[in-house]
């Protein structure tokens, strides 16, 4: 499209790119992860001017995201070539080729899943732990409540969350629909019924339970592997329309709470929260003092830093920040890099020129011993 004005189009960049504020007194400092949604597989690590020290340049866009691991390496989840499409969003959010790759470049680990979506973790034993979905059995969406059907004969989608050991085996896997009663999950009116309940987060907590964010119902649940058993339930009245459940050492659960559809407010926001799960109980928590100057309608997550902090993933927007625990905001960062998604399929569920990032991480120097600083 040519352009008869000399103004930047896209609104985002227009505002400002790059580094926008830094208190280097009050940081946690260090070096933060970022593969693009549109950045052709190109992955950055910058330091906290915002300057890239180090990129890799992988054969897929990423799919989700990308995380250093415990040996240095990155683990990274790419956009399955060839994962069918199951529904209109499912090219924007499906992930499904994963591959652990050196510093180098020298992929040492992959493996397929085309099934998957959303999040995955790369767990400290090896495995990997990911969301997956299937055709829910015959008859059990007329169980499910709620949800707006786009037409009569839609299928719908369950979650399969799926566990493989490094020879790729699956060794664990659990099925929502044998576990969850869907009379206490039903899908909020302002969402479609193709997915149920969209697994988008996952963790695992102290004792071994899975952590689950359900997004199309809302609410965290934490699951039981050897039984399969829900052992936890924060309900829709604590989250709402959240991601990224995290496992904190003090045993509470820190989860971007999106905020699409929050009960008794009157315009969306978002906020970051920790939650006791003995209690159920919101006991810190990050919003913008202008609420709605937060916001992002999807993905996002939040990481507690070393020395307190929480580093904070704007995703919509591009926008990288860390707040201090009294919520005084000490780094700021937007993505310069913007491109339309390169698939038609993804570009009508995410139109336009884009940032995005489904979630960043922030490392200390002692995790990167391969960093030449």
């Amino acid at each position: 499209m040519t352009s008869s004005t000399s103004v930047d189009q896209i609104t985002q960049r227009r505002r400002g790119v790059g580094l926008i504020a830094h208190d280097p007194a009050l940081s946690a400092g260090g070096y933060t992860l970022i593969a693009p949604q549109t950045a052709d597989g190109n992955v950055y690590l910058i330091d906290m001017q915002g300057t890239v020290v180090h990129q890799w340049k992988m054969p897929l866009r990423a799919g989700r995201h990308a995380v250093i691991l415990p040996n240095g390496n990155m683990g990274y989840n790419g956009s399955h070539p060839d994962s069918p499409e199951r529904y209109a969003p499912w090219s924007m959010w499906h992930g499904g080729d994963f591959s652990e790759v050196t510093p180098q470049g020298e992929v040492v680990w992959h493996f397929e899943d085309p099934g998957h979506h959303h999040d995955a973790r790369w767990l400290d034993n090896g495995n990997l732990l990911y969301a997956a979905c299937e055709l829910v059995p015959a008859g059990f969406a007329d169980r499910v409540k709620g949800g707006t059907a786009h037409h009569p004969d839609e299928p719908m989608w369950g979650d399969v969350i799926r566990e493989v050991n490094r020879a790729g085996e699956q060794v664990w896997e659990w099925k929502a629909w044998e576990h969850l009663d869907p009379s206490k999950h039903p899908i909020h009116p302002g969402f479609g019924r193709y997915h149920w309940p969209l697994v988008n987060g996952l963790d695992v907590d102290g004792e071994g339970h899975v952590l689950m964010s359900l997004r199309t119902t809302a609410g965290i649940v934490a699951v039981d592997k050897a039984s399969g058993e829900v052992k936890l339930h924060i309900p829709p009245s604590v989250v709402s329309h959240q991601h990224a459940p995290v496992a904190l050492p003090n045993g509470n659960i820190l989860a971007f709470d999106n905020g699409n559809f929050r009960s008794g407010a009157h315009v969306p926001f978002s906020r970051v929260v920790e939650i006791d799960p003995a209690t159920q109980a919101v006991v810190w928590s990050y919003a913008d003092e202008m609420v709605n100057a937060f916001f992002t309608a999807f993905m996002g997550n939040a990481q507690r830093l070393p020395n307190g902090n929480t580093h904070i993933t704007e995703s919509a927007t591009g926008r990288l920040f860390e707040v201090t625990p009294a919520g005084e905001v000490v780094w700021e960062y937007i993505l310069p890099w913007f491109a339309e998604y390169p698939d038609e399929a993804a570009r009508k569920t995410g139109p336009g020129r884009l940032n995005s990032v489904f979630q960043t991480h922030r490392y200390q120097a002692s995790q990167l011993p391969w960093l030449q600083r």
